[in-house]
């Protein structure tokens, strides 16, 4: 909801305030500027429909002949050329033309936007949405707690057989770099061979 309203029964949280933008045809000289004061717009006609979020103690320009019944008529009125429109970004984003554009009005009232529920409806939902709202996550005090995550299932037979293969052909590939090692790579030794083929001592000549 849009503030002020009357609070009565009802539990309120604000949450933002809007920016008010002026609404305008693209060819006009405001869609030249960044943004724009209520006194730039003395001269043009705004449109002031009847169901107006702004709270204006004297809305800006010169005053139409009749006010709009919605804001969606006023802004028909702004295409067709008959004045301008000031109404929060929200809205003007929601009546979207192409044929119109919006800026920023620096001196203009403000909206702001609140969540609102009645007062005796505050359930167990509720609370956790107003949670979310601010910013709350499972894992903190007031938010719901995390539920378990189930456990990894354990391997199965199938799997185990799986590797099998893998681990052998891995043996294999080791033992086969092994044998392929040069000789000073190796770790092996050989006993000594004499050199008169191990037949045992020479004989002495006669």
């Amino acid at each position: 909801m849009r503030l002020p309203i009357d609070r009565t029964g009802l539990s309120v949280i604000p949450l933002y305030i809007e920016t008010t933008v002026v609404v305008v045809p693209k060819d006009h000289a405001v869609a030249a500027v960044d943004e724009v004061a209520a006194d730039d717009l003395a001269e043009d006609v705004v449109l002031h429909p009847l169901d107006d979020t702004l709270v204006w103690e004297r809305p800006p320009g010169r005053p139409a002949n009749e006010r709009p019944a919605t804001t969606r008529d006023a802004i028909e009125l702004v295409a067709a050329g008959v004045g301008l429109l000031v109404v929060p970004q929200s809205l003007a984003r929601l009546h979207h033309r192409k044929d119109l554009t919006y800026r920023p009005l620096v001196d203009a009232p403000t909206s702001q936007v609140a969540l609102s529920w009645p007062e005796d409806e505050t359930t167990e939902l509720v609370e956790q949405f107003i949670g979310i709202v601010r910013g709350r996550t499972v894992n903190s005090s007031r938010g719901r707690p995390t539920p378990p995550q189930p456990k990894k299932a354990k391997q199965t037979k199938q799997a185990k057989q799986a590797k099998q293969p893998k681990q052998a052909k891995k043996a294999q590939g080791q033992a086969q770099a092994k044998r392929n090692l040069p000789a000073s790579g190796r770790t092996t030794r050989r006993r000594a061979t004499p050199k008169n083929g191990g037949r045992g001592k020479p004989r002495r000549g006669s």
